[in-house]
């Protein structure tokens, strides 16, 4: 809701382009699916922590803020800069990021039958490769934005991104 409360309430003017309005819709859909259809598709599940969900909270609010304010507003990007090979290869990286992360989070859904309870250990798509698939295609997701942005702004996100995931990933 952050990044959309920036462009409505701001004049938006860099937005008039359209490398800002693919950059700011990459990060929207990211957060359209982990907010709103990811926790419809989930049953159950553990408590978090209040002081998590806090945390977790307050990074998304201020990186939105971060992103949607530089993306309307400060970004200067040349109308070809969809056909850079940076942006390129960035968007497929989000992307291939975003189907991964959706991918695994669909088999970790799966993981238990209604009224099953217990650890298992998930089975197929990179699970075969890593142990917390779901982070890695959430971190190749966010450094492909960094590149497909060529920007401070989403490198400084890339690398939170990684460094809260791959501690959280060493839990696991």
């Amino acid at each position: 809701a952050v990044p959309l409360w920036v462009c409505a309430r701001t004049a938006a003017e860099r937005l008039r382009h359209a490398p800002n309005r693919v950059l700011l819709a990459m990060f929207l859909v990211h957060y359209a699916q982990r907010s709103l259809i990811f926790p419809l598709l989930i049953r159950g599940g553990k408590p978090m922590p209040l002081y998590t969900c806090t945390l977790a909270f307050t990074f998304c609010v201020y990186n939105g803020y971060l992103q949607s304010r530089y993306l309307s507003q400060y970004a200067v990007y040349a109308d070809d800069w969809v056909t850079d090979p940076r942006f390129l290869v960035g968007f497929c990286l989000w992307l291939i990021g975003m189907l991964i992360n959706i991918h695994s989070d669909h088999i970790l859904r799966n993981l238990r039958k209604p009224g099953e309870t217990g650890y298992k250990i998930p089975r197929g798509g990179l699970f075969e490769y890593v142990t917390a698939a779901n982070y890695f295609g959430e971190v190749v997701e966010w450094c492909g934005y960094a590149l497909a942005s060529w920007s401070v702004q989403g490198g400084a996100f890339a690398a939170f991104t990684f460094c809260i995931l791959v501690s959280r990933a060493q839990q696991h």
